[in-house]
């Protein structure tokens, strides 16, 4: 199996002290064969992610990365992009010099408000306001994969429990839809599998009817921000993926979707 880790953060994000070095020594040990960093970055200055990322820095480690793994592992250079619905602008005025592989597209605020926040508000009807900001985000944005879909579960399930699949079936259907009619794929994010929290995220209703509705862009992610945990729930998650009756897992180089075969 090739397995493929399409979501880790290192100490290019403002919350992970990971060595880049160490998180690919580490994949080799797990077995990993290609690699993408997807570290956090916002325009936006009320965002907990603005002016960390130091993008010299960045590439400059990818490049010896790179150099260094080249016959053992495939090293990408991603980013996870916090609204990028918003500021569009700014967005595109800093990203269009950068040569990168993959964007993943994450809500983590609403209304500059952290979703924690959001959810401490308004409890259960914080989900519907996740996902409609959602829906707003895959609507604009110049993404290639929705990361972590349903994120609010990960702050609501132990303050007001998680969410009912039906009773936001609607929102979440026009999500995917209009992810499809844009060529915009999901990814399974395994973060939740290593917390009570026990399921992926998207859960797995979710990546089904993604599937039943035409979806086949899926990439699989640790999310993990430590070199101990890259890797971490891939062979579930390709399991999972095959049970929801996806026969491949998809790639990126330089924002091109390649399928790769389970």
């Amino acid at each position: 199996m090739y397995l493929m880790d399409y979501h880790h953060h290192t100490n290019n994000s403002f919350d992970s002290t990971a060595i880049m070095e160490e998180v690919c020594r580490r994949a080799l040990e797990n077995n990993i064969k290609e690699i993408c960093f997807t570290e956090h970055f916002s325009v936006n200055p009320l965002a907990p992610t603005y002016g960390h990322m130091n993008f010299e820095k960045y590439f400059r480690e990818i490049r010896d990365c790179q150099e260094q793994f080249h016959s053992q592992l495939t090293v990408k250079a991603g980013i996870e992009l916090c609204e990028p619905h918003l500021l569009m602008d700014q967005y595109e005025q800093t990203l269009k010099h950068l040569h990168l592989d993959f964007i993943l597209g994450s809500v983590h605020n609403i209304n500059n408000q952290k979703l924690r926040l959001v959810g401490k508000e308004h409890q259960q009807h914080a989900y519907q306001l996740y996902f409609e900001e959602l829906y707003k985000m895959v609507s604009a944005a110049d993404i290639d994969v929705i990361a972590h879909l349903d994120l609010m579960k990960r702050y609501g399930y132990k303050e007001f429990g998680n969410y009912p699949f039906a009773d936001h079936q609607e929102i979440i259907e026009q999500i995917l839809k209009k992810a499809i009619e844009r060529n915009i794929g999901i990814e399974i994010n395994t973060s939740g599998l290593r917390v009570s929290l026990n399921e992926t995220l998207p859960s797995m209703n979710i990546i089904q009817r993604y599937r039943e509705l035409g979806g086949e862009i899926l990439t699989i992610g640790s999310d993990s921000h430590k070199a101990e945990t890259v890797g971490a729930g891939l062979v579930e998650a390709y399991q999972l993926a095959k049970e929801c009756g996806f026969n491949y897992i998809y790639k990126f180089d330089k924002r091109k979707a390649i399928p790769v075969a389970i």
